[in-house]
């Protein structure tokens, strides 16, 4: 299986955003011809790809910075623990295992990754966390329709600029999410799970009257 475009080889492109990211994801080597994986296994085709605009690959990257650096007054955690729940709620399998990875890295149990899915029926978040975590779904599931009462509770653990910072960066991620499904990237490179399944040869559908259902005593 390949991603619905073409990989960008080195030898196609002279921009140096696209080369600094090609060298600092691959070695040295050209994702178009010599893939491999990255060091958490990912197939590594996401720059690859969007390097077909590198002014748009820009946009993406400076995104994932903003959300990475140090400048940032909301706890990674927070961020991350936003984003995994975002790749649960899009269905995207790369999103929610590549940042499953890193809370992973940020000290979280497997026994509260394990429960990101269903978070709503663990005791293994804390306030905060939970309010994140409905924040998330918010965003995600009803496209930013927010209660009132989660967003006084996420107002009782983070500051404005925190909640900005929070809002943006998980609607940053729902929006990737979609980009890679729809281009089939990384670990969301599958077929379509949908389908008419095979019936009998001889089966066909006829329109008639149901039987009457038997009486119950």
């Amino acid at each position: 299986m390949m991603p619905r475009l073409r990989l960008v080889s080195r030898a196609e492109t002279q921009d140096p955003l696209v080369l600094f990211m090609y060298d600092r994801k691959f070695a040295g080597r050209d994702p178009a011809i010599d893939p491999g994986t990255t060091a958490s296994g990912a197939p590594g085709n996401f720059e690859a790809v969007f390097a077909h605009s590198p002014d748009v690959l820009e946009h993406v990257v400076q995104g994932f910075y903003l959300k990475q650096t140090g400048a940032r007054k909301l706890p990674l955690k927070y961020m991350e623990l936003a984003i995994t729940r975002v790749g649960w709620n899009c269905s995207c399998r790369w999103m929610y295992s590549e940042h499953t990875k890193i809370l992973r890295g940020l000290g979280y149990s497997e026994d509260a990754l394990a429960a990101i899915p269903a978070w709503p029926t663990s005791e293994l978040f804390d306030d905060a966390e939970r309010a994140v975590l409905a924040y998330a779904d918010c965003i995600a599931l009803d496209h930013g329709r927010t209660p009132d009462a989660v967003f006084a509770k996420l107002a009782g653990h983070f500051d404005e600029e925190q909640l900005i910072e929070l809002t943006y960066i998980t609607s940053m991620f729902m929006m990737n999410a979609g980009m890679i499904r729809a281009l089939r990237l990384e670990h969301d490179d599958y077929d379509e799970r949908v389908a008419e399944m095979a019936s009998p040869p001889e089966y066909r559908f006829v329109e008639r009257e149901p039987a009457p259902l038997p009486k119950r005593t």
